[in-house]
């Protein structure tokens, strides 16, 4: 900010000489005097004191000096120039240089906050740290009369996240943060205002009972691992979805903010160090699930489906794990291109019909590996998917499955030999499949009813087989999809059964609460789908 008060900003080239953008910025502060000239110059035309016209106009001198005070010469370039703890003069003056200070480029609050779950602000910035940012939480003052604006009382302990009480219902919440980078510097600090108040929650959820068996993070050794179908917004919010699929579900209890202060709620109570969402709306992980579980410990990756606004989302506990590498594939794209399903490509040539309904899908495969921080000879090959959704797609689900066991084994034993998997998802799949018995039991008969699931046009006879031994590590449950014309059991974990054993399965809620409301979603609950949560430990 110079003298005359008004505030300049500059990007210069680092290579270029100093000389030259200190000329800028004497021409620029001249240019500021010259106005600050004009002014006084109406003001004594209007009877003002003279004399400040000739002083304005001036060029000031600008020069730059070093930590101990010697002045930098004007052809060093400005890359090397401008070093922390330097002095700018301009005039009289005088500015101190920090060079890459901690910054804010963001600073956002969810659009809707409820008393009870936690309100989790969106935080970016450069040359820090969320986790060194200081946090100042401040609730509204009720207005005393007189029309002044709101005052504010700070409302909580100094945290990320937030949890406002009862109390706060009907009050806005402001939050003042203050960028630092760990190393005891800190920035310029942002405020930011609540866009509404502070409402009501719903009062009991169905994963609050669930949260009892997960109060606290699993021990060295264990894991626990989340698979989730969160039900996008793209979805949810159509007409077709309010008056046909969820006509029993309150309409304010579809919308977006409603669901994510339940589902961040819910997902952060399980204290999981691995999570696999399916459904996942692409701005719904950049905008609020990546900054909220990132402030819970966990870190995210996502992955988006081809021609879809929604995809898969894989998160994992930064200080359980590490992210070796990543090997997504879009199952269409794969089968068509990728040596490694020559065979399988083969096969489904003999059956153009299937071939092209395959390769229409868009569904994916995301696969994480995963190296253990304490052990770093403990590998994990994390995989997730969401299959094809038709009820007489049986066929399509087999393929897509055999190409993802495909993938995986050329990752977990070619690429990483022998390392555990943990695979995940919506699968679409009930028990009594094609697709569960295929995974299950390593392979499939070409003679299995799946293989005719839409009828004699669409067959596509063919045996199938994969190395692995796995088990559904939450078992076979009544259902993990409920809602008013559906229930069934879709949604698995299976685990490595030669490396992971089950420790626990956290109880799925009980039929009374999935029907409170006659089915899901519900004012109590996020998504058609549940969450399935177990503790595994390494054998």
């Amino acid at each position: 900010v110079l003298p005359d008060g008004s505030a300049r900003q500059m990007q210069r080239d680092q290579a270029e000489p100093l000389g030259r953008a200190l000329a800028r910025i004497a021409a620029n502060a001249a240019k500021g005097r010259a106005k600050a000239a004009k002014k006084s110059k109406k003001a004594r035309a209007e009877g003002g004191p003279a004399g400040a016209e000739e002083a304005a106009a001036a060029v000031p001198a600008v020069r730059l000096f070093s930590r101990d005070g010697e002045a930098v010469a004007e052809e060093v370039p400005n890359a090397a120039a401008w070093q922390d703890g330097a002095v700018l003069q301009v005039g009289e003056a005088r500015y101190r240089v920090e060079r890459n200070p901690p910054a804010l480029t963001e600073l956002q609050l969810p659009r809707s906050l409820l008393a009870g779950f936690p309100v989790c602000p969106k935080v970016s910035a450069e040359f820090a740290a969320p986790q060194h940012c200081l946090f100042r939480w401040y609730r509204e003052r009720p207005a005393a009369g007189g029309g002044e604006g709101p005052a504010w009382e700070e409302a909580a302990a100094a945290e990320r996240v937030f949890t406002p009480s009862n109390a706060l219902v009907g009050l806005r919440l402001k939050l003042r943060c203050t960028p630092g980078d760990g190393a005891q510097r800190y920035g310029p600090p942002r405020e930011v205002e609540s866009s509404g108040p502070v409402e009501a929650g719903p009062g009991a959820c169905t994963f609050d009972s669930r949260h009892l068996y997960t109060r606290k993070v699993c021990g060295e050794g264990s894991l626990r691992a989340v698979s989730y179908n969160i039900l996008a917004d793209t979805y949810a919010q159509t007409e077709f979805s309010r008056s046909v699929l969820y006509p029993y579900c309150a309409p304010y209890a579809l919308e977006l903010d409603y669901r994510q202060n339940l589902l961040k709620k819910e997902l952060a109570g399980y204290s999981a160090d691995l999570i696999c969402l399916q459904e996942v709306d692409k701005s719904v992980f950049v905008d609020s699930l990546a900054p909220a579980l990132d402030a819970f410990g966990l870190e995210g990756r996502f992955r988006i489906k081809e021609k879809q606004h929604e995809g898969l989302a894989t998160f994992y506990r930064r200080d359980k794990f590490s992210l070796l590498s990543q090997h997504d594939i879009a199952f269409s794209e794969a089968l068509l291109s990728d040596p490694l399903h020559k065979e399988l490509r083969d096969k489904l040539a003999k059956y153009p019909l299937v071939q092209e309904k395959v390769l229409q899908r868009s569904s994916a495969l995301q696969v994480s590996v995963l190296q253990s921080t304490t052990d770093p000879s403990r590998k994990l090959c994390v995989a997730n998917t969401h299959l094809y959704w038709h009820p007489k797609g049986g066929n399509i689900r087999l393929i897509q499955i055999a190409v993802a066991l495909s993938h995986i084994k050329h990752v977990a034993c070619d690429l990483y030999p022998s390392i555990p998997i943990i695979f995940c998802g919506d699968f679409n799949s009930t028990p009594s499949s094609g697709t569960y018995s295929f995974i299950n039991s390593g392979g499939i008969a070409e003679d299995h009813e799946d293989w005719v699931s839409n009828g004699e046009e669409e067959r596509c006879n063919m045996p199938l087989s994969h190395p692995f031994k796995l088990l559904s590590a939450c078992g076979e449950p009544a259902y993990t999809n409920y809602v008013g014309g559906f229930h069934g059991c879709l949604d698995y974990i299976f685990i490595d059964k030669n490396a992971l054993e089950v420790e626990q399965v956290i109880p799925l809620p009980s039929h009374e609460e999935i029907t409170t409301h006659q089915a899901l979603p519900s004012v109590s609950h996020p998504s058609d789908h549940i969450a399935l949560v177990c503790d595994l430990k390494w054998k």
